[in-house]
Formats: structure tokens, sequence, C-alpha cells
């Protein structure tokens, strides 16, 4: 078990000397009786804050539409960030949240946000092949002609995009017009989708990530965020109940 300054800490109810202040206020309890010792060893089902229990002691899991403009670092020197959008506690919090796998500031959409690592390293793993959907604009009408033979490319796995040696795994596009596609990759190379338009003399002029896996951004707005249950990913028949952040 963990100690309890340790664990609030860890939670994003402050500093070491700002939990220690808390405690110190009389703000904890501990199987109902006040806290008075930081460095008592604890469960998180036995330490209520302010009356209330601890805010997601479990961990979190987060589905973001994120809006263009925002980046997916913790670097405030990259500019406004996703993180900004969730409530200040959940920012503090060690393990950082951070996003599983990212999108570039001028990517929109489904963006998945956790603080637990092996979740993070399970769904952007490769050997998983988790299918994330994006919808593409284009700075041209492609003819007919042209997109069958796109899709036979991407669809081939023999693309090979500049700069690397390996060719991109097969990927599935589908025309919605002459200047908008959908395209379905099963890994995350850096700006993929950007670069496999560009290689083949197609600039995206915008670009929206509709679905992760089983997911989808339902009713969420841009901006806006749901909680998922952190055994989502353990059985995919768990329907995910979210909470709207609005």
């Amino acid at each position: 078990m963990p100690r309890l300054d340790q664990l609030l800490a860890s939670l994003g109810y402050g500093s070491r000397r700002e939990v220690h202040a808390l405690i110190d206020a009389g703000r904890v309890a501990v199987r109902g009786a006040r806290a008075g010792d930081a460095g008592e060893k604890v469960s998180p089902a036995d330490v209520l804050v302010d009356g209330a229990a601890l805010d997601h002691p479990g961990g979190l899991l987060l589905l973001l539409n994120k809006p263009v403009g925002l980046v997916c670092s913790h670097d405030p020197h990259e500019g406004p960030s996703v993180y900004g959008l969730l409530p200040p506690r959940w920012q503090a919090r060690h393990p950082p949240v951070t996003s599983i796998g990212r999108l570039d500031k001028e990517t929109s959409g489904l963006l998945l946000l956790t603080d637990q690592s092996a979740l993070v390293h399970r769904l952007t793993s490769p050997k998983h092949k988790v299918p994330k959907v994006y919808a593409a604009t284009l700075d041209r009408d492609v003819p007919p002609p042209r997109t069958a033979e796109l899709a036979a490319l991407f669809a081939g796995g023999t693309l090979v995009l500049p700069g690397e040696d390996k060719p991109c795994a097969p990927a599935a596009l589908r025309w919605s017009d002459a200047r908008t596609a959908e395209l379905t990759l099963t890994e995350g190379r850096y700006h993929q989708v950007r670069r496999m338009f560009a290689s083949q003399g197609c600039v995206v002029t915008a670009l929206h990530r509709t679905h992760f896996g089983p997911l989808d951004l339902g009713g969420l707005t841009p901006g806006a965020w749901g909680e998922l249950p952190l055994s989502f990913f353990k059985d995919r028949n768990d329907e995910a109940r979210m909470t709207n952040s609005e």
C-alpha cells in the first residue's frame, strides 16, 4: 500500500508540501478518522479529502475530440496542448496523463488519453494492429482511374515513404468523392496519412480521425472529452458508457 502523502501527490492533490498542509489542516480522513500521519500506509478506498472519495485512484482513460491548433505535448514551448482541456487536478497526476499515440497540431478528432503506461504500450504497439480511421481532404480532385490506383497501392503493402526503407502496412482507402477520402491504418508512423498522400502528389489540407479501434466520437464536440472504463479494451463487448464533459 502507498504512503498517504505519496498517494495524494500522485493523484494531483498537490506537491508533497501541499499535501502535508492538507493533512495538517484536518481535510484528510482515513477510515473515518482525521489523518495525522502523512507516512501512514493506506488503501485508496479508505481515504477521503474534504469528505469526498479520492479522484479516480485506479487511473484514467479518456476519449477526447481534439480541436485543430492544440499539440499532444507536455512541453509548454510547443504551444497550447490538449492537456489544458482537462481539470487541473488531472493535469498534476503522476504518472502524468498522456496521449495514446499523437495527432499533430493541424489534425483533429479522436484522441485517447490515459495515465496507464501499459495501456499506452498495448494500443500503440504495431503487433496489435489497432485500426484507426482518418477522413482526409485533399488540395485537388483525383479522377476515378487514379482513385482506384491509389486504393490498390495503399492496400498492397508495398508503398515505401521517402526516407524510409520499410513499406507501409496495407491500408484501406475509400473515396467519398474526388477530393475527400477515408483511410484506415493499423500503424502510426510520423505524419503517415499526410506523407502517404504526398508521396502520390496530393497535399492533405484537412485531416480528422473518426475512429480508434471500436471507438468513435459519438456526440462529442471539439474540445470535449468523455470517460471510458479502464476495462474497455479488455472486453470489447463492453459499451463505452461515457460521461460528457459539457
